[in-house]
């Protein structure tokens, strides 16, 4: 905590009661000196949420109202990473938020291969989870909490709902998950994860440069044509969202063309 966080853009996901905390702690962390950074980016689809009302909007402070799946289509979209010595931008995510960065990739694989099967399919095996619940969309939640846990937990690591060390670790659960499905000859790759952390002042976040690493993994997955799955998540070190993309067998374009899975390939390409 004795070092200045250093960011470029910080994208808060919801403008709600936890929009308003990640927004109010992090002008707190820069007041202090514990952070530094460009702006601070509420997106919201309600014009007046309770961020903007409380907080109001600054030289360093503005308020998106959007649908969060139009708005990181576009700012995904454009988004570059981040040059070797320069702040990177991240995002805090709501713990009310769908697979919001699951939903940008699978979009972008549609987009880059459209005429190739493409599916979300059902995350199999065991994590070893206690919590671990499949929504109707195939997400699959899971969590090592038995228990409920502290609003804003940043997952010390003495966890503060037990008092005990957290002997844990959800990326480590889903790397062994990936692990186990390869050995038995499924053709998975990754995972692409988007690990939040604490970062500051009690907002955790994640950088938009893994993002764009999940986006090119699904990319080189696809580059031969043949099926492939690779499994994606939104995870902290205690809980998770997980999807599995599903990539189907694409064929060559007649003539010799190129396939849109070659690694040339870029979304603006087309078919």
């Amino acid at each position: 905590m004795s070092d200045t966080v250093l960011m470029r853009d910080v994208i808060v996901v919801g403008g709600g009661c936890y929009g308003a905390f990640y927004a109010r702690q992090l002008a707190k962390a820069k007041d202090k000196g514990k952070a530094r950074y460009r702006s601070v980016i509420v997106v919201d689809r309600e014009p007046r949420c309770r961020a903007r009302v409380e907080l109001g909007e600054a030289p360093d402070r503005a308020f998106v109202p959007r649908e969060w799946t139009d708005y990181f289509a576009e700012f995904l979209g454009r988004a570059e990473r981040a040059r070797p010595g320069e702040p990177r931008d991240f995002i805090v995510p709501s713990p009310l938020m769908p697979h919001l960065m699951f939903e940008w990739v699978l979009a972008r694989a549609r987009q880059r291969w459209p005429e190739r099967p493409i599916a979300v399919a059902p995350v199999p095996g065991d994590l070893g989870t206690p919590y671990d619940r499949a929504a109707s969309d195939r997400t699959r939640y899971v969590s090592f909490a038995e228990w409920i846990c502290p609003t804003h937990c940043v997952e010390p690591a003495t966890c503060p709902a037990i008092g005990r060390t957290r002997t844990w670790e959800m990326g480590d659960a889903v790397r062994a998950l990936v692990a186990r499905l390869q050995a038995q000859g499924e053709p998975v790759v990754g995972p692409a994860l988007f690990v939040c952390r604490h970062h500051v002042f009690g907002v955790g976040t994640f950088a938009v440069d893994a993002v764009l690493e999940g986006d090119e993994t699904v990319q080189t997955a696809g580059a031969s044509g043949e099926p492939a799955a690779v499994l994606v998540g939104t995870i902290s070190s205690c809980h998770g969202a997980l999807n599995m993309l599903e990539l189907g067998r694409w064929k060559a374009v007649e003539g010799g063309g190129r396939r849109s899975g070659d690694p040339s390939f870029t979304a603006l390409d087309g078919p």
